[in-house]
């Protein structure tokens, strides 16, 4: 099997399940444990929670362990709004993760909040001056992801989190598409709430990370820290954050994870440009019919999301059976319609169905690019000759 799909998760790197090995059967204490055995495993733990801060230049008392990024999105959004009552404004966008949407709806549903859900542009970018237009005096919070997970598209967040430290409004930012793939600064990007992933950096599945800075910021115009309300009660772990015994070899790979990417980043980062730009070269010598959604220059190179005039990504999906490639993210893919990303940007919802999100990573080979190329274009033309809607499709494009 050809993995291209990194978007949805990454492989496990080896010297990330090395180092997580000796914490199911040897360093086995529970790290909240008063003995020296478990005081012990805190010790590791804390040494990966400073790992994790440091790719994001924060503390490591600000890094609160989850479940995962969905998890640290519900506690940054929930957590936030229910301690901060007497606010009910949020501003968002329309091309956030499903975790992120279905959390404001909730609030919506449940407790009246009011939401404003900015239109990114036609290249898939939010544009600060909209979010700053959509500030009122009851604004709580602004939350914009870092980088779509969809088509890759890197948002503008230095100038958001500044116009939100000057409204006097918390910024929180998903980052799990970011998070080791590009340099992040809690500091200098203003980010009050930074939700992180282990299984988009070549760490385990299971893990993730809510930053919480310790830094003073304005709420109801007061200097104060920002207090959140745990999703759920238990043992007051996590400074009273996320109650439950930490898992230690999860936390440990995390860090793990988070070192590498830091050492390795701009080798990583090279590597899925020339992947990219190989795959883009040899396609556009084979094929002439297809659109890269959102923006080519403000993107990691991890990410290509590219549709096919008249293919549905379905069908291409199923005749490539031995590479793995997705059409939507793959945490809404149980459910057959067209992206929300790309309507959101102005995708014709015919050309939205025929969408391709390709993910290159650490260990994506030409040899793969090769064989994907070589097997693609195949598949497209046989579908096309076979599609009912040809005569249709050669009209629309002659009246262009």
């Amino acid at each position: 099997m050809i993995y291209l799909d990194y978007q949805s998760t990454t492989p496990c790197d080896e010297r990330v399940l090395k180092k997580m090995l000796p914490y199911f059967c040897e360093k086995y204490a529970n790290p909240h444990s008063n003995h020296s055995f478990g005081e012990s495993i805190m010790d590791d733990i804390n040494i990966a929670r400073k790992e994790i801060a440091d790719l994001i230049h924060a503390h490591p008392s600000e890094i609160i362990f989850t479940s995962g990024a969905t998890e640290a999105n519900n506690l940054a959004i929930k957590g936030l709004f229910n301690f901060y009552k007497n606010k009910n404004h949020i501003i968002t966008s329309q091309m956030e993760h499903k975790c992120v949407l279905e959390s404001l709806k909730y609030l919506e549903r449940t407790f009246g909040a009011k939401i404003t859900y900015i239109k990114p542009n036609n290249q898939g970018i939010i544009e600060p001056k909209d979010v700053e237009a959509a500030i009122q005096d009851d604004t709580l919070l602004v939350t914009i992801m870092t980088v779509n997970n969809e088509i890759g598209t890197i948002q503008p967040i230095r100038k958001i989190g500044e116009i939100c430290k000057n409204h006097g409004v918390i910024f929180h930012t998903d980052a799990a598409q970011a998070f080791g793939k590009i340099p992040l600064n809690v500091i200098e990007d203003h980010v009050n709430l930074m939700s992180i992933s282990g299984h988009k950096i070549y760490g385990p599945k299971g893990i993730g990370a809510l930053f919480i800075s310790k830094n003073l910021c304005k709420i109801n115009k007061n200097p104060t820290r920002i207090r959140l309300t745990p999703l759920f009660s238990g043992g007051g772990q996590e400074r009273n954050f996320r109650s439950g015994t930490l898992p230690t070899p999860l936390c440990i790979g995390l860090g793990e994870a988070a070192k590498i990417a830091k050492e390795e980043m701009h080798i990583d980062y090279e590597h899925a440009i020339k992947m990219r730009n190989m795959f883009l070269e040899i396609l556009n010598s084979k094929l002439d019919k297809f659109y890269i959604n959102g923006s080519l220059e403000n993107r990691i190179p991890n990410n290509l999301n590219l549709s096919f005039e008249g293919v549905e990504s379905e069908s291409i999906i199923f005749d490539l059976e031995d590479i793995a490639l997705t059409s939507v993210s793959a945490c809404s893919s149980e459910k057959l319609e067209s992206s929300y990303v790309l309507k959101s940007i102005g995708i014709d919802e015919n050309l939205s169905h025929t969408s391709l999100r390709v993910g290159f990573g650490r260990f994506t080979t030409e040899d793969e690019i090769d064989y994907t190329l070589q097997k693609l274009p195949e598949v497209i033309e046989e579908i096309t000759k076979l599609s009912p809607y040809q005569d249709e499709l050669e009209h629309l494009r002659a009246s262009r």
